[in-house]
């Protein structure tokens, strides 16, 4: 053995050394690219020139003399970079990375604030996290449960610090979970039949939205259909804070709220209802009426979406199932500074937002049919013009662009996540999956290490143990057929008798309270040598029997002596002894004569 491999033996072959780098594959991102569409060029004035446009053009001969090849680098030094930066796209659109675990629409998804867990959630009343750090290739949450049951979830939203998210389903009541999905609080349930919505406690028809306060870390803001924006405390679930009651124009009618949000510095609180206005409140008022409303900002019965404020805090961006996307300056708050229509919105709760820069805005395009694909759509922001579009596979209805990480991820209606990014200005994220490098390749240390490591065996969990028709072994085998066969065995298969409580049954003598008794008087006196006396067992028998005849007379003391002795002396003359047969009658009149002190005792 090698002095390299003694020294891995003992451990410290690392001592000294310089840590190697992992070499990363520099076309390991490759595979997840998306397939790309090269322009349509113009036709241009020569192709109409006649048949000298279908000349061949020759192709060009590399020459390494040429001079006009002296400045441009060769093809080993380009590769020594991985990217060129040059080649950078605009948007973080050309690789993506599909998370499919969800079997319906996902109706909401929400990303950490460091941009390393997407919380999602999906009409198939399941909430999942996932974990781009722990992921392995094939992409699947750590943690999938159901938050409220056979309910939607409708929302989702992490806290500033991460530490905490809210989860809103088609109940009234939020729940707050902690970073790892486990249930911290859930919010109280109002009363339904109290008219007045300002004297419930809490919501009382199903939630839409919510929002954090964007300083305030335990303020909270939902929405409902119960026509009341509420104000909650994260340590208080027994009652809100403070509720905002939302009153139509339509004769006083209530209205539903679809959606909810908080200004950048938190003084403005926006909701948009289901009859179409648009409602501002200062945070600092008493909310008996919104500071700022607009009816009908979107069509009538139309469920907004989103509502989102951009950094300065001066716009606000809409996107309702009224298939438009609205701009909107609160300086100038009375028609909408920009409006973009026609996008196909065939689910209510599809969402517009800001691009990092606040440059673009994106949001989805259902698919105009069965089978047909939708978008993702980035448009201008001053004019809400198309500028790129993407296509997925089914209709968009989720979308999202992290500001950390610079990822796209995008909600479909098939229940499939897709996370579009970008190897050259992309961070982390779905990058952290294809940066872990191969798997190491086993040493001599590893080896070592894991056969000194102890071996815990759960004999129960060995093949030939295991219970079902999927054994193959032949040991298996021969022990299920063996289990089988004594199962048939009608001794071994002999469920034990119960005992008996009562005066009897089946012919067995039931407990009673003089049954020890009679057992203490009677003991078997028989000595080794008496044995050879009696050649016939059947006589012991026959003792078991009067024995059994004497404990039923001591039970029913009526019974004669006449039979005592009609029942012994057949036994007496079966024995070929004639001592041992008086010695039994003997017994006989001795038990008469107890079963009559017995009889004058009671």
């Amino acid at each position: 053995m090698s002095d390299a491999d003694m020294m891995a033996l003992m451990g410290i072959s690392g001592f000294g050394a310089k840590k190697s780098k992992v070499q990363l594959d520099r076309n390991r991102f490759d595979k997840n690219k998306r397939p790309f569409q090269a322009p349509v060029q113009p036709a241009s004035s020569s192709s109409s020139a006649g048949p000298s446009s279908n000349i061949p053009v020759a192709e060009p001969v590399y020459d390494p003399d040429d001079p006009s090849l002296a400045g441009r680098p060769d093809a080993d030094d380009e590769n020594e970079d991985e990217y060129d930066e040059d080649d950078a796209p605009q948007f973080p659109i050309t690789h993506e990375l599909v998370l499919a675990d969800h079997t319906k629409v996902v109706s909401a998804l929400a990303v950490d604030p460091s941009g390393a867990r997407v919380l999602s959630g999906s009409h198939d009343y399941d909430c999942k996290l996932w974990d781009f750090g722990g992921m392995d290739v094939r992409c699947k949450p750590f943690k999938s449960w159901e938050p409220a049951g056979s309910y939607y979830v409708n929302d989702l939203k992490y806290s500033n610090k991460g530490d905490q998210f809210l989860v809103i389903s088609g109940t009234s009541q939020a729940k707050l979970y902690d970073r790892d999905g486990e249930e911290k609080a859930t919010f109280i349930k109002g009363d339904m039949y109290i008219r007045d919505m300002k004297h419930t406690a809490g919501h009382v028809a199903d939630l839409t939205s919510c929002a954090w306060h964007p300083y305030e870390e335990n303020l909270f803001i939902t929405s409902s259909a119960d026509s009341t924006i509420r104000i909650w405390d994260v340590e208080n679930k027994r009652k809100q804070k403070t509720v905002i009651v939302v009153k139509s124009k339509e004769r006083g009618a209530r209205t539903k709220v679809m959606s909810c949000a908080y200004s950048p510095d938190g003084s403005i609180i926006a909701g948009a209802c289901l009859d179409g206005a648009l409602h501002l409140w200062n945070a600092n008022s008493n909310f008996v009426r919104p500071n700022h409303s607009i009816e009908g900002a979107h069509q009538k019965n139309s469920e907004t979406g989103s509502i989102v404020f951009s950094r300065d805090g001066w716009t606000m961006l809409t996107r309702a199932s009224d298939d438009t996307v609205k701009l909107w300056d609160l300086r100038k708050f009375r028609k909408p500074i920009a409006e973009k229509s026609g996008l196909a919105t065939l689910y209510p709760g599809t969402n517009a937002v800001f691009s990092p820069d606040e440059k673009y805005v994106v949001t989805g395009s259902s698919a105009p049919g069965k089978g047909k694909q939708g978008s993702l759509l980035l448009l201008d922001r001053e004019t809400l013009e198309k500028v790129e579009s993407v296509e997925m596979p089914s209709s968009v209805v989720k979308v999202l662009w992290h500001t950390r990480i610079n990822q796209v991820l995008v909600g479909l209606a098939s229940g499939q996540i897709t996370v579009l990014y970008s190897p050259l200005t992309s961070s982390n994220g779905a990058k952290l999956l294809l940066n872990k490098g191969p798997p190491r390749k086993a040493t001599i240390e590893s080896l070592s290490n894991s056969v000194m490591a102890p071996a815990i065996i759960t004999p129960h969990a060995l093949p030939m143990f295991r219970d079902g028709d999927d054994i193959v072994a032949a040991i298996g085998s021969a022990t299920k057929r063996k289990r089988e066969k004594e199962r048939n065995d009608p001794r071994k298969s002999h469920k034990p008798e119960l005992p008996v409580t009562g005066p009897g049954k089946g012919g067995r003598v039931g407990a009673s309270a003089t049954q020890h008794i009679v057992q203490n008087l009677f003991r078997d006196t028989t000595r080794d040598m008496d044995v050879s006396v009696l050649p016939d067992f059947s006589a012991v028998i026959h003792c078991k029997f009067l024995l059994s005849a004497i404990v039923a007379s001591v039970l029913n003391p009526q019974l004669g002596l006449e039979h005592l002795c009609a029942f012994c002396s057949p036994t007496a003359v079966r024995l070929e002894n004639r001592a041992a047969a008086s010695k039994l009658m003997h017994k006989c009149f001795s038990a008469s004569a107890l079963i009559a002190a017995v009889s004058g005792m009671t």
